[in-house]
């Protein structure tokens, strides 16, 4: 609204996944829902959420949470969630929402964005079998952070990095088999980075492991396509 007031030209590029989820929230709030959010306090993407119907969401962050809640008519309820959580931690705290409250309404389909799934569940697949994981992301992103915790919780040592020159060598010392992953939404050239500086130590095979086929496409935002 403030770009428009100085007549710039707009482009809104917000993630339909999350444009999804604040489309629930309207959706839900319109029908006189109060909507149970499920998400990280202060993350942006909760912050914007919450602010599709701020009368009506309530932000739970943990499965001890929903012990804890007050709402107006627990048969009037909903849920939603932030589209880059750990899938294990949310479906817990889906469970105590559902055993709290049978009657809550849920989303048509799951919120969690495919990409941030997708890893996850390689994450979980491949970490015992290597020595080291390394996540290439931001640290600000909930859903590369996710990855490093998922290898921490299976014993595995894991690093999030932003690209190779973040790579210590003593992480490397002893290390015969790395797992390599990214969050979603990272440019594959740092991803790439890393592989050359690993492959300019010395000498090493790479394995590409594809455990689920990723066909989602989306348009550009109109004021481009």
């Amino acid at each position: 609204q403030h770009a428009k007031r100085l007549n710039l030209d707009v482009v809104d590029a917000t993630c339909p996944l999350v444009e999804k989820v604040h489309y629930e929230a309207r959706r839900f709030a319109k029908k006189g829902y109060s909507i149970i959010l499920i998400g990280e306090d202060g993350h942006d993407e909760t912050i914007g959420t919450m602010g599709q119907a701020p009368d009506h969401i309530i932000l739970v962050t943990t499965k001890e949470d929903v012990a804890n809640l007050d709402v107006p008519d627990p048969d009037n309820l909903s849920y939603i969630t932030q589209t880059t959580l750990s899938v294990d931690d949310c479906q817990e705290i889906i469970d105590a929402l559902k055993a709290r409250f049978p009657k809550i309404m849920q989303p048509p389909k799951d919120d969690i964005c495919y990409a941030t799934t997708n890893r996850q569940a390689a994450v979980n697949a491949l970490a015992m079998e290597v020595d080291l994981v390394l996540v290439v992301g931001d640290q600000e992103s909930a859903n590369s952070a996710r990855l490093a915790e998922i290898a921490r919780s299976k014993g595995r040592p894991a690093h999030l990095i932003l690209d190779a020159t973040h790579i210590q060598e003593a992480w490397l010392k002893g290390v015969g088999r790395l797992l390599l992953t990214s969050g979603a939404s990272v440019d594959d050239k740092h991803v790439q980075g890393v592989i050359a500086y690993l492959q300019q130590r010395g000498p090493c095979q790479i394995e590409e492991r594809e455990l689920v086929e990723e066909n989602v496409y989306f348009r550009l935002p109109a004021a481009i396509s």
